[in-house]
């Protein structure tokens, strides 16, 4: 397992991704005005925005948007995992799952997992690579997890390395 290894700045490419490895990020400590900034632009629930409101509500107070936890998820995979010279996007992401709240004062780590790769067969200069991610909270508990989906440029469009 590499931890707080920062593949992005090595430059990787499709090839570099190797079904089985695990990697751990480091973390974002998640802030109270930044929970409430995000929530009243994108997500105006009151478990989100209302700190009294929140305390008597079904979380026993303020938790993050779902999708701000997504945010922050990304930034750690932008930071260390998509490599800025091979990635090109991705078509989307499956099973997203928000398994416990995310709550102001908690810190994210992220584990990705290579779960699959393969060529693509339309375009030989690429490849997709799948990971399954975990967003951690201080505590060891998984928050957050999906499948990512992820399209990575070859480094040889010909490499026996990118068959296997």
């Amino acid at each position: 397992m590499n931890e707080n290894f920062p593949l992005s700045q090595k430059g990787w490419f499709f090839e570099d991704y190797e079904k089985g490895s695990v990697f751990l990020f480091a973390s974002v400590k998640v802030k109270e005005d930044e929970v409430i900034e995000f929530a009243k632009l994108y997500d105006p629930q009151p478990f989100h925005i209302d700190r009294d409101s929140a305390r008597e509500g079904p979380y026993n107070g303020l938790i993050a948007s779902g999708w701000q936890t997504c945010a922050f998820v990304m930034r750690l995979l932008v930071d260390n995992y998509f490599s800025s010279v091979s990635s090109l996007g991705s078509p989307g992401i499956d099973e997203l799952r928000w398994l416990i709240p995310v709550r102001p004062g908690d810190e994210l780590s992220v584990r990705a997992t290579v779960i699959d790769k393969k060529r693509s067969l339309s375009k030989p200069d690429r490849g997709i690579v799948k990971t399954f991610i975990e967003a951690i909270n201080q505590h060891k508990n998984i928050v957050m997890s999906f499948k990512s989906v992820n399209f990575m440029l070859s480094r040889e469009p010909s490499s026996e390395d990118a068959l296997k």
